[in-house]
């Protein structure tokens, strides 16, 4: 069971880029999925998740900025961030947590974002 994350770069403030994380190995429709992310010298922290009810939660920080989504018959989950700003700079991890509670972790994609 994988997580493959893609879509991260390099980024002028103000703009956008789409995230996107494809599972394979398994069905993800009954996953929770979501985006962590972690800045150099800083702790992972919460980005997005959507349940596999749909219900979506988001950091304080990226409301109204950023927009999480699934495809389950293409089992990716994505990130739509827009208005980024140079403080979401960050190496961006996908998650997953199936309904028994194991979890998988992708390898990570660098976003970067010039002032």
């Amino acid at each position: 069971v994988q997580l493959q994350a893609s879509g991260g770069g390099l980024v002028q403030a103000g703009g956008s880029l789409r995230l996107s994380c494809a599972g394979s190995g398994s069905s993800f429709s009954f996953n929770d999925m979501g985006w962590y992310r972690q800045a150099p010298g800083k702790q992972r922290e919460t980005v997005a998740i959507m349940t596999r009810a749909g219900t979506t939660n988001y950091a304080d920080s990226v409301k109204g900025r950023f927009t999480i989504s699934r495809d389950n018959a293409k089992n990716t989950v994505y990130l739509q961030m827009n208005s980024l700003e140079p403080e979401d700079t960050a190496v961006y991890y996908c998650y997953s947590r199936s309904y028994f509670g194991r979890e998988y972790w992708g390898q990570g994609t660098q976003v970067t974002v010039s002032s």
